[in-house]
């Protein structure tokens, strides 16, 4: 569910005219709203409602300081894959101490700012990572709390550029060899066995995967718990979002609509699958959220430049490009293309809605179906919140888009438009081409 909806003949963001947003900051320019994140936030945390949980929004799928700020006030931790994601919670004011820390990569740096930092655990993807935490834990006198990242070699059936629990992924170790890998961080001096963690993948829209994913990992933490005293497991995130018709997703009677069966994964169906089984563990339970936290509270405005008729096609020319929105150029991904002024008087149009890249991949929807629009005239890419801003380039130097935030009838810039300064700022001219 969001809140985006027509009010009249004009989109609106909560209860901000978006048109309004657009002619005050320009374009292209994300709106996110601080109501849908709320309660996406909301229905997660409250989706097993008689466990333990805690939630660790992943904050790689939209860092905005005012985005992590507002979870942080809901009550949400943490979970980064970066020590510069690390340092946006700590500026945007929010708690590390209950988040963790993820990634194949980290660096002995990345290590040692964590731990100085207080964070709960490190899931740790690999045995050689374990000997560097325990090696920059030792460095510091300290003891690290780890949970090590099960690969349940679990197909859960999305692009295959976003599945991570398989064992043709880089992510995790073997569910086989994982019982040995806690045996061998036993024995480290400076680790502290804290728990056990597994995450599939993203945009996963049905429950099945996760269902076989918790019955292949809950007999191994039970058998952790007894040996080694674990206190939580987390079950990673992946709930999928809507993409298609995204705008009438909003209003919870077309929701209604669907037969049961065929309606998208929700927070409570997700809950209620794997809370019987979580319960019997007797552990904490992590879940770990990205997409479906921010993806639907998110917007991305377009301005029109031109509208190209060609032979036998159309294109709607948008000031938007790939470099600010790259999903649908990498991931091939869907995003519903709507007008900020709908007026049903006017006649259907057809057209490949494209951006002023000089790439025939800077298309954002192909013989896509919208009323038809000029010059000057806005649009909006909906379900735009997540790996949306933080994936943007400055490609063709172009600058990074603006960012605002919307709550009720409040809205305000939180990221100002790049200028080309800014863009140049850390460039130089070598001294020995002067």
């Amino acid at each position: 569910m969001h809140h985006f909806r027509y009010a009249g003949q004009n989109l609106h963001c909560e209860s901000v005219d978006l048109a309004e947003v657009a002619r005050l900051y320009g374009t292209p320019t994300y709106v996110y709203s601080a109501a849908t994140i709320e309660d996406n936030y909301t229905r997660i945390a409250g989706s097993m409602k008689e466990l333990n949980v805690r939630v660790c929004y992943a904050v790689k799928a939209n860092s905005n300081l005012a985005v992590i700020r507002h979870l942080g006030n809901l009550g949400s931790s943490f979970d980064f894959a970066s020590a510069g994601e690390m340092r946006r919670v700590l500026a945007a004011g929010a708690s590390v101490k209950d988040s963790v820390f993820a990634g194949v990569g980290k660096t002995e740096t990345e290590i040692r700012l964590a731990l100085e930092a207080g964070i709960y655990a490190f899931h740790v993807e690999s045995e050689p990572e374990l000997a560097r935490i325990n090696h920059v834990a030792g460095k510091l006198g300290m003891k690290a709390a780890i949970s090590i990242r099960v690969n349940p070699d679990v197909d859960a059936h999305t692009h295959a550029k976003i599945t991570t629990g398989t064992s043709a992924n880089k992510f995790g170790i073997p569910l086989k060899q994982a019982a040995a890998a806690y045996e061998a961080a036993s024995k480290y001096p400076n680790i502290t066995i804290r728990g056990i963690q597994s995450h599939i993948g993203s945009q996963i829209t049905e429950v099945g995967p996760f269902v076989e994913t918790l019955g292949k990992l809950a007999p191994l933490a039970a058998e952790l718990k007894e040996k080694y005293g674990i206190s939580y497991i987390s079950i990673g995130g992946g709930i999928g979002v809507v993409y298609r018709d995204a705008l009438a997703s909003g209003p919870f009677s077309w929701w209604e609509t669907i037969p049961e069966a065929k309606r998208p994964l929700t927070p409570e169906v997700y809950g209620a699958a794997l809370a019987p089984a979580l319960g019997k563990l007797g552990l904490k339970v992590l879940l770990e959220p990205g997409r479906s936290m921010v993806a639907n509270a998110g917007v991305l405005l377009t301005r029109v430049e031109y509208l190209k008729r060609g032979q036998g096609k159309n294109f709607l020319i948008v000031d938007a490009a790939m470099n600010d929105l790259v999903r649908p150029a990498m991931y091939d991904s869907f995003h519903e293309v709507v007008p900020l002024r709908r007026d049903t008087t006017r006649r259907a149009l057809v057209a490949d809605v494209v951006g002023p890249i000089c790439e025939s991949t800077d298309c954002f929807a192909k013989d896509r179906q919208i009323q038809e629009v000029g010059e000057g005239e806005y649009l909006a890419l909906m379900s735009a919140g997540a790996y949306g801003h933080v994936m943007a380039s400055r490609y063709n130097a172009r600058p990074i888009p603006a960012e605002v935030l919307v709550k009720g009838s409040a809205f305000e810039q939180v990221t100002a438009r790049e200028t080309f300064e800014q863009q140049i700022a850390n460039e130089k001219i070598p001294a020995f081409l002067k």
